[in-house]
């Protein structure tokens, strides 16, 4: 009779543990999705406020648009990315990777773009490695299709950085040699 009890209590006890189990899973998925949401709503908010500096940069200094276009590009292409239905789970349609600045979101206020085209470089520098920096530091709380994504966009964002400094010194040993 001992025996059963124990063979009894040791199955009730198993199926007490798998159940447990199995609950856990869903409300951890439920607060991986809400996390995964939020985050993938900040970094596309993120991702908009830096394709308003691009596009403020573009329209203030014209003469840039050779080499920022390429990397302005690539930051709407990670608005998208944030909001495609593939990073969101939902049906709606992705804005285009190559919007234009009139569909930069309205709520986004054009940034002051300093008058030299070196100090605005630098201060699209700066705020790639800024957003870059803030994304990495997500990278702790995120899901982990979030946290892919979260990766390589600041990833992205951190070699923007760098060209866009690099590019500048290389441009001043060119005037220094010329």
């Amino acid at each position: 009779m001992r025996r059963r009890a124990l063979l009894a209590g040791a199955a009730l006890g198993s199926a007490a543990l798998l159940a447990g189990c199995s609950e856990e899973p869903a409300a951890s998925d439920d607060m991986d999705s809400a996390a995964g949401r939020t985050l993938l709503d900040k970094g596309a908010r993120d991702s908009g406020a830096l394709l308003a500096r691009y596009d403020a940069t573009l329209t203030a200094h014209p003469a840039l648009e050779r080499r920022l276009r390429p990397l302005r590009d690539e930051v709407a292409r990670h608005v998208g990315a944030f909001t495609s239905p593939e990073a969101t789970g939902s049906p709606s349609a992705a804005p285009s990777a190559t919007a234009s600045p009139s569909r930069t979101p309205e709520r986004q206020r054009a940034p002051k773009v300093p008058g030299t085209e070196k100090k605005a470089l630098t201060a699209l520098a700066e705020a790639e490695r800024h957003t870059a920096d803030l994304r990495t530091a997500a990278l702790v709380s995120a899901p982990p299709e979030v946290a892919r994504l979260l990766a390589s966009i600041a990833a992205a964002g951190a070699a923007h950085a760098y060209l866009l400094e690099t590019r500048d010194e290389h441009d001043e040993k060119d005037g220094k040699n010329a």
